[in-house]
């Protein structure tokens, strides 16, 4: 034996135990699941790591090569050196950019902790090697079958002596060197290649067919000759009656030795499909954000008063969908990603009352009140870390329920990571370069490619979430003509572009890339304190892209108004409540109607308030059938009260009340004379007031004090609501704080744990707790206070857990010993009473 086989790890814990704190921590960044709770020590921690759930998550983060030498490991030898696994993976030629590949694919997988051995005892965790060895349920990804010696395990001892004997071997005195010969025969390239020519060519097309998967196939009870003669050599070993496979050695020796027909060591080039200037790109970008801010904020104006009302189950109804998106005049899907963000950006909520409805929250108020470019950057951050998916709505969840926008079951924990990542390749482009959307899903399939497995024809998970995450980004101004804008990389926390940003993709495995490039390869989100620093950067780059609001609106003769851009807040909020929207576009374009002017009036305006504003804010005069119009509705309204009786009508001059009592029109309003000025009805003030609008009158109305009510369209709002939390797909990565404590505590606990003891009846063997009697703890500790020796004790807290320590006591007096704590790397005090036994260490 060599000298170094002794200090080869006989575990994966001795293999955890051998590394240093940076190799740890970068094992518990890549999983942190080990770390939740924090191991007791080194032992609990690999045991942590090889549970199926712990392994199969850190296999789907795994990208498609690293993933493949895993595979390749699976079908290996256990344990396989690495010059075994570099034959599997480059086949018998070496392929040379698989083999430079390969050490950075075993040293993921060690980090990871899901390969630990030398490289002459490379080993896969047991989980792993369950989950991705092939068998007749599961079938390995590499297409090979069972190995000579499981494919025979069930054979009878003549049967294996008859295939060694056809396949010109000396026969043995037992099955177990009989298959072992078989195995050393077709792994042998010469010997196998000679016997494969003496075999016939159908025989040949037969193994042809089954060498790259599946390796089962189908016989019938007497097989043709050329079947019978693959049976015979044992190149086909029966797995069930009719069933045959090819072993793995015969696979591998047709496959040149290869585990993968394509083994993929480099990560697919992301592609420009198109390159355009980079300030048309932040141009285009910047339109779209001002749209995606006008397109917001008229979702919440229309529903102000109250918007559609909430499912049962929640969410809102197809129905209303259909009816928000002709109000938005865009496609139904795109109306669901707009009521979703504003929904992620806290901005609407359901109020909560009996009968529920959407509303806007007073978030939205204060959000009305910020600058354009922060309003924007509080959507798009919003977008870029919800959980929510808005490309869901309208499928179907796994109890075969439609998704509805604003529903339950909408929230996808990958969607964070995607979004991130779609535009991190993005920003590793050249400035403005947009890239072609399938190279950019053939690198995230590269990068995971076990993530959400493919059904009926349907794209994985993460395959939609980046399709939609490409439109969406275009939609909300993050992109424009597909290329990554300035604001959308600063609030991605990418660099500024230039020279740098434009380095190529790397060209091998050992090229070493740009400090940004490794940001930009994180596939992590930022986190919120980062996220805070990059939108407050994407604001400010935002800010004088988009145009300045404007202060005036040209009035034309035909009682429109036409606003030549966007209008500063004021001026277009009252000429919202005065005018209605005719047309959108570059201009917008505002029409006056009685209805309109009425509006108006009922906000508490006068008419002279009106005629004002007009003059104040037209470049052009004011028509005079403009004025005319405000002057004619000014005089009717408020001739008319309306109150509560349930509700009635007031009015001075009663022949206006005997006319309206005169008009069949009111039959349905059922109002009565109580006195000469007024009438009264049962119905209640809102209907009475469009009972008599529709009349043509235009009535006010008014409290119970008799003051004039004046309505105001922002009127319902929600109780404060916070925004929905994201939905984490396990736990979050460890910051360095936590890392730094969690790595302490497990090698304490390790060194309490593997400790050397002295030998003693009192102290159980195996890692048990000591038992000893008080008298012998008590003399024992004061024994160790005067020679400073440690010892390791059993202790049993207030909660009853017990737990083992190794302490250093320095002082034991009135019941209590005062001791540093190795395990805690602190001084502490226990009481006597609760502490179990006592060993001292053994001597190194």
């Amino acid at each position: 034996m060599s000298p170094e086989a002794p200090s080869a790890p006989r575990s994966l814990a001795e293999a955890l135990r051998a590394r240093d704190d940076a190799s740890l921590a970068a094992l518990l960044r890549s999983r942190p699941d080990l770390i939740t709770p924090v191991p007791t020590d080194l032992t609990q921690l690999a045991t942590r790591a090889g549970t199926r759930a712990s392994v199969l998550r850190a296999l789907e983060r795994l990208d498609r090569f690293a993933l493949q030498t895993a595979e390749a490991l699976a079908v290996a030898p256990d344990p396989a050196s690495y010059e075994t696994l570099l034959g599997l993976m480059a086949g018998d030629a070496r392929e040379e950019a698989v083999a430079a590949a390969l050490p950075r694919a075993v040293a993921t997988l060690r980090e990871q902790a899901l390969v630990w051995g030398d490289d002459e005892r490379l080993r896969l965790v047991r989980t792993a090697r369950e989950l991705l060895a092939p068998s007749a349920q599961h079938p390995s990804p590499t297409g090979l079958g069972p190995s000579v010696q499981e494919a025979t395990a069930g054979m009878s001892p003549g049967r294996i002596q008859e295939i060694v004997a056809a396949a010109g071997l000396a026969s043995t005195h037992d099955s177990v060197s009989a298959v072992a010969a078989l195995t050393a025969l077709f792994a042998d390239r010469k010997r196998m290649a000679a016997l494969l020519a003496g075999i016939p060519e159908a025989s040949r097309e037969v193994l042809s067919r089954l060498v790259w998967g599946p390796p089962y196939g189908q016989v019938t009870a007497e097989p043709a000759a050329h079947l019978r003669r693959l049976l015979d050599l044992g190149l086909l070993l029966p797995t069930a009656p009719g069933t045959v496979v090819l072993p793995r050695e015969v696979a591998l020796h047709l496959r040149e030795g290869r585990a993968h027909r394509a083994p993929e060591p480099l990560p697919p080039a992301v592609e420009p499909a198109a390159t355009h200037s980079p300030r048309i790109v932040d141009a285009t970008a910047a339109g779209q954000a001002y749209m995606a801010l006008a397109t917001v904020e008229e979702l919440l104006k229309d529903w102000d008063e109250g918007g559609p009302a909430v499912l049962r189950a929640g969410g809102l109804s197809v129905r209303d969908l259909k009816r928000t998106a002709v109000a938005l005049d865009v496609p139904e899907p795109v109306a669901a990603f707009w009521v979703e963000l504003a929904y992620a950006a806290g901005l609407l909520a359901s109020d909560g009352e009996a009968e529920e409805r959407y509303a806007a929250t007073p978030a939205y108020d204060e959000w009305l009140e910020r600058p354009a470019a922060e309003r924007w950057a509080r959507l798009a951050e919003a977008w870029l870390t919800a959980t929510r998916t808005a490309g869901l709505v309208g499928g179907r969840d796994a109890k075969d329920r439609t998704l509805s926008t604003l529903g339950p079951g909408l929230d996808r924990s990958a969607a964070p990571e995607v979004r991130h990542r779609v535009l991190s390749l993005l920003a590793g482009l050249p400035q403005g370069a947009a890239p072609a959307a399938e190279s950019v899903l053939a690198r995230l399939g590269w990068e995971r490619p076990l993530r959400g497995p493919q059904r009926d024809g349907e794209d994985d998970l993460r395959t939609r979430l980046a399709r939609w995450t490409l439109s969406e980004a275009e939609q909300l101004g993050v992109t424009g003509r597909g290329a990554l804008s300035a604001q959308g990389r600063a609030l991605l926390g990418a660099p500024a572009a230039g020279p740098a940003a434009e380095a190529p993709e790397p060209s091998g495995p050992g090229d070493k890339l740009p400090v940004h490039h490794h940001r930009l390869a994180a596939l992590e989100p930022l986190s919120a304190a980062e996220q805070a620093v990059a939108t407050a950067a994407a604001s400010r780059l935002l800010t004088p892209l988009l145009p300045e609001p404007l202060d005036h609106v040209l009035l034309q003769a035909d009682l429109t108004a036409v606003a030549p851009g966007p209008l500063q807040r004021p001026l277009a909020e009252m000429l919202g409540v005065l005018a209605d929207v005719e047309s959108k576009g570059g201009a917008t374009v505002y029409r006056f109607t009685p209805a309109s002017v009425r509006r108006a009036l009922d906000a508490g305006r006068t008419a002279a308030d009106l005629h004002a504003f007009l003059t104040a804010h037209s470049r052009t005069p004011v028509p005079q059938p403009l004025a005319y119009l405000i002057d004619d509705v000014a005089r009717k309204h408020g001739h008319l009260r309306v109150g509560a009786a349930s509700a009635y009508v007031r009015c001075d001059d009663d022949a206006l009340l005997n006319e309206i009592l005169a008009d069949k029109r009111a039959a349905a309003l059922r109002l009565r004379r109580l006195a000469p000025t007024v009438l009264a009805t049962v119905s209640d003030p809102a209907t009475l007031l469009e009972g008599l609008r529709a009349m043509g009158y235009a009535p006010a109305a008014e409290s119970a004090e008799g003051d004039v009510l004046i309505t105001r369209a922002d009127a319902h709002r929600t109780p404060p609501r916070t925004a929905p939390e994201p939905v984490p797909e396990g736990p979050p990565p460890p910051d360095a704080t936590l890392l730094a404590a969690a790595i302490r505590a497990i090698r304490a606990g390790d060194l309490a744990a593997t400790a050397p003891r002295k030998p003693s009846d009192s102290a159980l063997a195996g890692g048990e707790l000591p038992r000893t009697s008080s008298a012998e703890t008590l003399a024992t500790m004061q024994a160790a206070v005067l020679t400073g020796e440690s010892l390791w004790i059993g202790y049993v807290n207030a909660e009853g857990t017990a737990s083992q320590r190794v302490i250093a006591p320095i002082r034991v007096e009135g019941g209590f010993v005062t001791a540093y704590d190795h395990t805690a790397d602190e001084v502490r005090t226990y009481p006597l009473h609760r502490v179990t036994g006592v060993a001292e260490l053994a001597e190194e």
